[in-house]
């Protein structure tokens, strides 16, 4: 189901320099990285698969079955003040990040590939993000549009997603 032939260039493979990130578009304007060392696994599933839960916040799709584990499923640009992800879609995006054994999955518009990012190319996004983003953001990288790196473990503790909710 993760087949990512294709979307990685030869360049991403034959660099050894930096981290990797995992690229993908949080809406047609938005490109954003999360870092591989919180990244579990990429799929794409039918909207289907996921099961809507009464009483959420706007931002909680639901629940997925997903190896025999159950886990929240999170329309991340909602989650951001971004433009949500198309309801009529017939298949999700999902990101599954795994932050001290919590995995959730995050769905995002299109997963674009990896990305090697040297820890002096990310930048403060103080002043250059808007204030509901920056509690998600650990940097910006221009590349040469502008790229949200975003931190995991700001995602699952939320207080959006607060034991008070989900």
């Amino acid at each position: 189901m993760n087949n990512f032939n294709g979307i990685f260039s030869a360049k991403d493979k034959e660099s050894n320099k930096g981290d990797l990130y995992l690229k993908f578009k949080l809406n047609q304007q938005t490109t954003a990285l999360v870092s591989m060392n919180h990244t579990q696994e990429a799929v794409i599933l039918p909207v289907e698969s996921v099961t809507a839960m009464p009483n959420m916040p706007p931002c909680v799709l639901g629940l997925m079955n997903w190896r025999s584990h159950i886990i929240w499923v999170i329309d991340l640009p909602i989650m951001l003040n971004l433009e949500s992800i198309n309801i009529r879609l017939r298949q999700y995006n999902v990101i599954l990040i795994n932050v001290k054994s919590v995995v959730l999955g995050l769905v995002v518009r299109e997963i674009t590939g990896i990305s090697n990012l040297i820890s002096d190319e990310i930048q403060s996004p103080s002043g250059q993000v808007a204030a509901s983003l920056q509690p998600y953001v650990r940097g910006i990288v221009h590349q040469p549009e502008m790229w949200l790196v975003l931190d995991a473990s700001s995602i699952v503790d939320s207080p959006i997603l607060c034991s008070d909710h989900v």
